[in-house]
């Protein structure tokens, strides 16, 4: 049995970000389990609206934490976003781009992949 983790393009799953360390498991990936409630599964390439928008929800992804081994992020960074607030964003307008080869396939749960297509990093 295979139990390769796939990304959106159905190939095996790149890392997103070692610099800043991303992932629900700080793995570097944007993998997920039953843990996971936010679903941590699309690699974007973050962008001052979005972070801005993301801190006016209430997920303040700006100021470092390292409590949680969190560095704070600034636009240009790869981070692994929740499903739910990229979509989010995405029907607001500032949804940032997308890495579809480090984006889990967990993620075409919530968003389609047309959707992503349209906001990936070129």
């Amino acid at each position: 049995m295979n139990n390769e983790v796939l990304n959106v393009l159905g190939a095996p799953l790149v890392p997103c970000s070692y610099d800043p360390l991303t992932g629900f498991h700080r793995d570097g990936c944007c993998n997920t389990d039953e843990h996971d409630q936010g679903r941590h599964v699309i690699c974007a390439k973050v962008t001052q609206d979005f972070l801005e928008f993301s801190f006016k929800k209430g997920n303040d992804l700006i100021t470092p934490r390292p409590e949680y081994r969190f560095v704070g992020l600034k636009a240009g960074d790869r981070w692994c976003l929740c499903a739910l607030r990229w979509k989010e964003a995405f029907d607001a307008g500032c949804a940032p781009h997308v890495v579809l080869e480090s984006t889990h396939i967990k993620a075409l749960d919530y968003v389609t992949l047309d959707q992503l297509q349209s906001h990936a990093v070129v």
